[in-house]
Order: structure tokens, then sequence, then C-alpha cells
């Protein structure tokens, strides 16, 4: 049932992702140290975009389960992921979360973009 309702949310939010005008690389690009969500490009820049829902905001909504060690994880996959793609390896990047928080029905979405740096 999670992994269901989880694909469901990356697919409302790269059609939304889309309908703004990014053009999807990778789904669900999957190493050792974890999962990219969706690899978008954004005119010249690869988007690294993790998708979060919560039902409740009890412990601080689903921006706020992107802490300091999913991001570690993902600032290090997205490396692997541009070395397996080096046609990408010299752009700009940035890593967006896409959040929904609420009922499944009635998540409401909101889009951070440059939600965090590789620094």
């Amino acid at each position: 049932m999670m992994r269901a309702a989880g694909a469901a949310f990356e697919q409302r939010a790269c059609a939304e992702l889309q309908r703004a005008g990014l053009k999807l690389l990778a789904r669900n690009y999957t190493t050792r140290y974890g999962e990219l969500d969706l690899v978008m490009l954004d005119r010249d820049i690869v988007v690294f975009v993790e998708v979060r829902h919560r039902l409740t905001s009890s412990r601080g909504g689903a921006a706020a389960s992107v802490n300091s060690g999913k991001q570690a994880k993902l600032i290090k996959t997205a490396e692997l992921w541009l070395a397996a793609n080096s046609q990408h390896a010299n752009r700009a990047c940035r890593f967006d979360v896409v959040t929904y928080d609420g009922p499944h029905d009635r998540a409401v979405a909101h889009w951070l973009r440059a939600a965090f740096d590789a620094s």
C-alpha cells in the first residue's frame, strides 16, 4: 500500500513538473546509497527531485522528513547518476523537494525549488 501511494505521488509530481516545463530524464534511479525519485531537466539545469508525502504534520510534515541524513544520501546518489550520465556531468544541478501534506485525496502540493545545497 505504501509503495503504491508513493508511486502515485511521484507520478503526480512528475506530471506537475512537466506541465511547468521540466523534462523527465530518469525515474527511480537506485543505488546502494539510495534512490532518486525523479531526475529532470529545467532548461540546462539537472534537477534531482525528492517526492514526500505525510498524512499529518505532527512531526513537521513532509518537508521536515528530508533531513540532513536523507540529503547526504540524495547527494551521493546524484553524484553516481551524474557519473553514469556523463552528457549531463558539466551542467548546473539543484535539489528540489515536492511535498504532499494531508490525506491522499486532498494532499496539498508544495514545490520547494533548490530545497538544499550539495555543499
